[in-house]
């Protein structure tokens, strides 16, 4: 692998896998200027749901590798915003996290935690970022956890 982001990922076990399609009408990235703006990616790994709800049939740690497995696709989304060259990525500017919990949860932060661990461990210094962190009734499909992102980049 050419790219020192793709290197790092390999050494820590991490594949980026092909950038999901939208499941809607809408764009999966949009580039305006430097700046990557990528839709919510909710937590599928390898086409398997990471369903359930914070607070009620998921523990803290199993949403935490959901909100992992939403960052791993957001740089997938970021990677094929860049052409394929994930080296034109200069940092994560933002991340948004929506966390499927009850109305008495309130970790949210601790659970995309899970993103924003893997962001730094990944990344280094890149990887630093603004975040919300947000709890929701219901997710799409059902889902643990989804996350967008808001990424700067090299032309």
């Amino acid at each position: 692998m050419s790219s020192k982001f793709e290197s790092r990922l390999a050494e820590m076990g991490v594949t980026l896998p092909e950038a999901p399609a939208p499941a809607a009408n809408y764009v999966p990235f949009v580039v305006a200027g430097n700046l990557v703006h990528v839709s919510g990616q909710i937590s599928v790994d390898n086409g398997t749901l990471i369903t359930g709800k914070l607070g009620d049939t998921m523990t803290i740690n199993e949403g935490q590798a959901a909100a992992r497995v939403c960052a791993i696709n957001l740089l997938a989304q970021v990677k094929a915003a860049c052409g394929g060259d994930l080296d034109r990525l200069e940092r994560v500017v933002r991340l948004g996290g929506f966390v499927n919990c009850t109305p008495d949860f309130t970790d949210q932060p601790k659970v995309i935690n899970g993103a924003s661990d893997f962001m730094g461990e990944a990344l280094g210094e890149a990887g630093k970022h603004s975040r919300a962190a947000v709890g929701c009734a219901a997710l799409p499909l059902g889902v643990a956890v989804e996350i967008d992102g808001i990424f700067q980049i090299r032309a």
